[in-house]
Parts: C-alpha cells; structure tokens; sequence
C-alpha cells in the first residue's frame, strides 16, 4: 500500500511536469501542427499508392513501377518517418481487419492470440510453418520442460494447464511396427524423465489449433493462417505507430506436399512474395477495422518484426560492461545466441540398415569427421533408466512415472542433445545482425534474417549425429531406426523438425524504468545468491523459473567466443521471476508488444525464460495487455508504455487474474 501511495505520487509528479513541457512548447506546436496537417494529408493521399499492382508469379515482380516518379516520391515520404520501406511491394489480394496482430504462432504466439481473442478482441495470428506451437510442433521439442518446484506447487496459468490436457487427450494413430496399434490417445503413451509430458509433434499442433478454435466463440471474426511468412510493416508519419503488416501465404500446388525439413532450402521460397513451381503465393495486408486502432504482438523467436521496423535490441552475449552481470563474459559477442538444435525422432526397431544407408549418403560442407568429434553421450545410457532414449521418449509401451525405467521395442524417442544435435558454431551466425540484414537486403524485402550457411551446417550436424547413434548406441536386441519421410513423426522428407528450435534470438531493449535508462532484466534479478536483485512484482505481468541453463557457443578453431556458460545454475540458485510488464514494451513504437523469447532480458536471463512456460506466460500476458488496452473505454489511446507511468498496473493485473494468468509465485 506504501508503495502504491508513492507510486501514485510519482505519476501525478510526472503528469505536473509533463503539463509544464506542453506549456513550454505550445508555442513550436502551432506552428509544428500546421506543417504536420500538411505532411499527413500528403501522407494519406500517398498511402494509396502504397500498395502498387504487380505480378507475382516472377521473381521480377513490380520491376518497371520501381523507377516510376510516382514512388519515389513515396519513397522519400516514407524515409522521413525512419522505418524500412518493403520494395517491390505487391497489390494484397487479402486484406484482414484485425484489432490485435500476432506475429508469429511460436507457443507465446498462440498463448497470445488465445488470450487476446478471450478478451473479444478481433485478432489475426500468421505463422511461418504449416503447424501451429512452435516449441511444441515445428519445431520439435514436443517434450514440455518445466521447472521442478513449479511442477511440485502446481503454481501455473490455468490456459497452460489447458493446453496440456488437450494434448494429453490428442489422438494418435502408430503403426503396426510398434506394436501399439490399440493406443488412442497421448497420455497412454506418455512416459519420460525430461517433464510429466512428451508426446508426437503434430499432437502440439493440432491442441494449440483447439485452443484457438475454442478461444473463437469469444471473438468470432478473429482468424489465423499457418504457412504464412511475414515481410513487413507500415508506420504513420511519426514512424512511431504501426499502420499495417504485411504477410505472403503459400499454398502447395502438390496435395501430399510435406516439407523438406531442411529449411535451408526451404527459407526463400517461404518468404518470396512470387509464386513457385510448387506454391501458389497470396500476399496479404492485416489492418485496423475502420474506426479502430491495432495492437501488434511479435512472437516470433528471433525477433523477426523488430529486426525489420529496426527496433533496438540486442542479439547475442553481453559484456560484464553492459549490465555488470557477475559471469558475463569481458565483451560482448553479436555472434554467440545460445545453440540451436534441429530435433528428430528414433525408433527401437530394425529397418535392415536403410535409414543408417540414407544418413551415410549425407553431403556435408564441413570434414564429417568434424562433426563427429562433438558427439558424447555426456556419461548418460543410451537405454533404461536415465538414459537419452527415456529422456524425452514421445511413445512408450507403457504410461506414467513407474514406466519411466525401461526402453523396449516399438517405442520412439525426440533426440535433442547438447552435446549431440545442438550446432554452437558462429563463425557463420544464424541470427542476422543490422549489417547483416543491411547487406543482403532484407529491410526492402524481408527473408526470415537466417544465415542458409548456418541453418545447413545444423541440420548436416543433426543428421550425422543420428548416424553416430545408430552407429554406437544401438546393441542387437536393442536396434535404431531414423524416422523420416510422410509417415515419421516430423512429417519431413528428411526426418528433422520443420524449422530449428531457436532457444534465444534478438532481445528488446527496453524503455527507462527500475533504475535503467535502457531496461533490461539482469542476472542478479534471477539469482538467489547474489546481491542487487531487483523486485518486479509492483509491474509483473507473468512468472517464469527454470534452471539457468545456457547452451554455448564456439568458433571452430576454438578462438575466445565470450559465452557465458559459466552462468549456468541448477533452479535451486534461481530465483521466480515476476516479468514486469517493462520487458514486453519496445522503445520508438507505441502499438507494439513482445509476446515470446524477445522480451527485455540478458542473454544469460533469456537461458531462464526461454523454455515452454516462460514462453508462454509472455505470450499470454501480450495477448491479454493488448486486448485489456482495446476494450478501456476510459483511457481509448492508452499505449502499453502509459500503464505503468498512469498508475492503472494494478486494474491490468486485476484482469490477467479475472483470466486466470498468473504473475505471481
């Protein structure tokens, strides 16, 4: 209650001095809003050219209106506002109302668009893959990580108590080589000592498509579309509001179409505005209903809408300089995001060698034998007990805790393994930096802002490390198969996940706030044991807690990388951390939220709130802020950074309790 009342002080503080400013500039205001009329009306009447017809079944689409007078006139408006202009940008054949935008259907991307659409809000979610979930699907890690104590208090946002019944109850369909063809449902073969829950990849797909089915009653114009790249945005004159996002949906012409799982060769094509041999291609503009303004939330996991609109943030480790984290390394490295991971399942059965006979005819960039000098089972079995096949085995023969010990045959098994499938080289970074991004033209036609030669060498890393398995772990009574192709759990010709699980991408820097001019949550707010922690519970919005678990990075000469491995603690030196609502606003853009792995947080802190529940508790705070923010008819232009400094937190976190989020531990 004190805390309140200074509180209170403080905004109304700010509010005196914030009516001494505007008295002091009235005068400049005047004048400034004359010429703003002016530039606004010129702005508008542009706005209609904004969208110029082109062709998008070649890749010289929209060529002869590039030179034209008529945009680059446009062009030199837009540059005024200092937000990247999308060139060529093709007529949209579809074009959305939506209140609330979700970028990206990564787990915080549906915790976020479920939550939003809760609230009533009208909300349009587009997701790169063909499968909705993220961490759970496309991606591969269909085996929920939690923290132990919270898993021992059960302390969890019911809508993530949600999700994981419906994937319990998913049904399942195996083949007749497992043995358990009479199975029905997921929790009947659900046995692993990662988590309580593992289970096949399309099961977390297909639950975080019934959340959002169910989550539509409530907000029956909402929509979403899988398959679906994101390319841009347009900003108002100020640069400072998000106008529309720009989105391209593909559909493939084949009808058994699955992808490659090899997204290295997959990534232009998703992105491309033309249209391919294999898709037709649908550009798309989300906007605002008439009469209405839009919130937009970017859950994508590397951070994809704030690379683009060049919103300030950090990628990569952070120097003891930076934020004076106690392990953080002497300088800073762009280049080190912790390890990502191209995920795939085995099988205890025998296939006569075929699948060991496809991993041997894989083409490599880097030495094979490279690749295989950081395999190491790390002192872990292969079989039974804590060993790697149990670790996140998604089928089991038998159910529940007790079932845990044993590995038998017809069961499969989600391998990703840190000293295994995980790819911890940089020398060439996956995560585009601003030079990068700058270089290859990504701010004119936006392409996902991965490295291909990255993305190869993982996925040649994952598949060779399933050789080497197959190779030294499996025994005669015990035989491996690599699971690929239409019938693998994947659903890939090539058996790995669809896209790679990506732990940490680019970070926001946030706005003033907790004694920061650039707010960041820090390592000492996530240790026990360390001294100048801060308490974010007066501003908190979600709950996140898990070991501190960095997965590093290295050059392959073995040159200093600046990681900061030596920041990882078992959760028992980790402290809950209450998410303040600071760490999902972006500085320079007043309708824009995070609502994933991108929030306002160290790259030691991210090895924290990176994991499924951190995840989502992001994404549904978003989606809820966002919705909460439409329907205040008291404050109708509250942006997200005017809720602190307002002193209306408190009536915000009121209602993340009316829906059943929790901030708290």
């Amino acid at each position: 209650m004190v805390t309140r009342r200074l509180y209170r002080r403080l905004a109304r503080a700010r509010r005196q001095k914030k009516r001494r400013r505007i008295t002091l500039l009235s005068v400049a205001a005047m004048v400034g809003l004359i010429s703003g009329t002016l530039l606004l009306e010129a702005f508008h009447m542009a706005s209609g050219y904004l969208e110029i017809p082109a062709t998008i079944s070649t890749v010289t689409v929209g060529q002869t209106l590039t030179n034209s007078a008529a945009l680059t006139g446009l062009r030199e408006l837009r540059a005024a506002n200092g937000r990247p202009q999308i060139s060529p940008l093709p007529r949209s054949q579809e074009v959305w109302d939506c209140e609330v935008v979700v970028v990206g259907g990564s787990l915080g991307g549906v915790g976020a668009a479920a939550h939003a659409m809760r609230t009533g809000a009208q909300t349009c979610l587009i997701e790169l893959t063909p499968w909705l979930g993220g961490q759970i699907s496309s991606q591969g890690v269909s085996a929920i990580d939690e923290s132990r104590a919270m898993r021992r208090q059960q302390n969890f946002a019911e809508s993530w108590q949600e999700l994981k019944r419906r994937i319990r109850n998913q049904p399942v369909s195996l083949p007749g080589w497992t043995g358990m063809g009479d199975r029905q449902r997921i929790y009947q073969i659900n046995s692993c000592w990662v988590g309580d829950l593992c289970f096949l990849p399309k099961a977390g797909a297909d639950a975080s498509e019934e959340l959002l089915q169910n989550a539509l009653t409530a907000s029956p114009n909402s929509r979403w579309s899988t398959s679906t790249a994101f390319k841009g945005a347009a900003f108002d004159a100020s640069g400072r509001n998000i106008t529309a996002v720009y989105a391209v949906k593909r559909t493939p012409k084949d009808p058994d179409y699955i992808p490659q799982g090899r997204l290295s060769q997959e990534l232009h094509d998703w992105y491309a505005w033309s249209g391919t041999e294999q898709y037709e291609k649908v550009p798309i503009r989300l906007q605002a209903p008439p009469g209405k303004r839009m919130i937009v939330i970017d859950a994508t996991d590397t951070g994809e809408l704030i690379a683009w609109a060049k919103v300030p943030f950090r990628v990569g480790s952070d120097s003891r300089d930076v934020l004076g984290e106690a392990s953080a390394p002497t300088r800073s490295n762009p280049a080190c995001t912790q390890a990502f991971t191209f995920p795939f399942v085995m099988a205890i059965a025998n296939d006569k060698g075929q699948s060991r006979d496809m991993l041997a005819r894989v083409e490599t960039g880097l030495p094979k034998d490279e690749h295989r000098r950081a395999f190491d089972m790390e002192g872990f079995p292969m079989f039974h007990g804590r060993g790697l096949f149990n670790y996140r085995r998604i089928v089991s023969r038998y159910s529940g805790r007790d079932a845990v010990g044993y590995s038998t045959a017809g069961e499969m098994t989600l391998v990703n393994w840190n000293r295994g499938n995980d790819w911890n080289i940089m020398d060439e970074p996956l995560i585009m930096t601003e030079s990068s991004l700058q270089q290859t033209g990504q701010y004119q036609n936006w392409m996902g802002g991965l490295a291909i030669q990255a993305l190869r060498n993982a996925e040649n890393h994952a598949l060779l490390f399933a050789e080497w398995l197959m190779a030294n772990q499996a025994a005669p009574d015990m035989p491996l198969t690599f699971l690929y192709g239409p019938s693998g759990p994947m659903y890939t010709h090539s058996g790995l996940s669809m896209t790679p699980y990506i732990r940490e991408g680019r970070r926001i820097i946030g706005r003033p706030a907790y004694g920061q001019e650039q707010f960041m949550m820090k390592e000492a707010d996530v240790r026990v044991d360390m001294g100048g922690g801060r308490d974010f519970s007066r501003t908190a919005i979600g709950i996140s807690h898990y070991d501190i678990d960095i997965h590093g990075c290295r050059y392959r000469n073995w040159q200093p990388s600046y990681e900061a491995t030596r920041a990882s603690v078992n959760e028992r030196l980790a402290q809950p951390l209450p998410i303040p609502l600071e760490a999902l606003v972006p500085v320079g853009v007043d309708n824009l939220l995070i609502g994933g792995k991108s929030i306002a947080g160290s790259h030691i802190v991210n090895a924290m709130t990176r994991v499924h529940h951190g995840e989502w508790s992001v994404g549904a705070a978003a989606g809820t802020t966002a919705g909460w923010l439409l329907q205040d008819t008291r404050s109708p232009n509250l942006t997200p950074s005017q809720i602190v400094v307002t002193d209306q937190i408190g009536d915000l976190q009121n209602y993340l309790v009316e829906q059943r989020l929790r901030y708290t531990w």
